[in-house]
């Protein structure tokens, strides 16, 4: 099926910008994304048009709320203070990304698994999990998985977990699957629940601090309010605001800045002094 898509909107930045750890660029212009058991290959045949693999029904009740497609990202872009002239240039050179509303339990374990990982190293480990625990799905690629549910990881045990090269996280996973299993915490619950209840619910798991609930409250929550201060984030304050958040400015859309801001960083890390 043919779609249409006349708001920014680049596959290779999305899937590049940090957010997403199974997403993948195949070749040609040809991308993989797997959300829940559902699994899209889309590709791109002019700058606005792409070809993806499933109906007009699956597009708009799964994928156009995962590519957060009722936000005009160019419109909010236009708002920047023509003043911040980094965020502009930033802004400019990240046009395209979208931040994806994606499971909050994979994107829960995958945030815990990023802790001192670089995104090689986390992308391998939940390929691990899922392949030891998710459900197998045929594709046109072969076999790929689904994320596990906690109720699928539930008789996993911290030997297992270090298996998938998750270190010493793997207590805090073990931590994470038994509190939803005890119903101690409801993550698809906090779909309805401000940024304050969020953050709070989520960093009363092991292993989830302010910055980990933050992505997951970005990524998976849909509050772009939400802003990760991460290492880049903290050189960006540092080394091209004087020390000073740019980012809590921008309100309602800072997390958005945030990416634009990350994104640039790690296409230019020549800018940026090195630890």
């Amino acid at each position: 099926m043919r779609i249409e898509i006349a708001d920014e909107f680049s596959l290779f930045k999305i899937v590049n910008s940090g957010q997403c750890f199974r997403a993948v660029e195949l070749a040609n212009n040809h991308y993989l994304f797997i959300h829940n058991e559902n699994v899209l290959f889309i590709h791109q045949k002019s700058p606005n048009k792409f070809e993806v693999n499933v109906d007009m029904q699956t597009w708009n009740d799964v994928w156009h709320p995962y590519f957060d497609l009722d936000r005009n990202y160019s419109s909010i872009r236009q708002t920047i203070n023509s003043t911040d002239i980094f965020m502009k240039k930033a802004a400019l050179e990240s046009a395209g990304i979208r931040i994806l509303r994606q499971d909050p339990w994979e994107m829960l374990i995958s945030f815990i698994i990023s802790q001192r990982k670089n995104i090689p190293s986390i992308k391998h480990s939940i390929h691990m999990i899922a392949e030891k625990w998710g459900t197998p799905i045929n594709t046109d690629v072969g076999v790929l998985y689904t994320f596990p549910t906690p109720q699928q990881m539930a008789n996993a045990t911290e030997d297992d977990l270090k298996e998938c090269k998750v270190g010493y996280r793997a207590s805090y996973i073990l931590h994470a699957i038994h509190m939803l299993i005890d119903k101690h915490i409801d993550l698809d619950a906090l779909h309805s629940c401000d940024y304050p209840t969020i953050i709070e619910a989520l960093t009363t798991i092991k292993g989830v601090g302010v910055k980990v609930a933050n992505c997951i409250a970005l990524f998976s929550y849909g509050q772009l309010s939400a802003v990760p201060i991460d290492t880049w984030i903290k050189k960006i304050i540092s080394e091209k605001y004087a020390g000073i958040d740019p980012f809590h400015g921008y309100g309602e859309v800072a997390g958005l800045m945030q990416q634009y801001a990350f994104y640039y960083a790690q296409t230019h890390k020549e800018e940026f002094s090195h630890d």
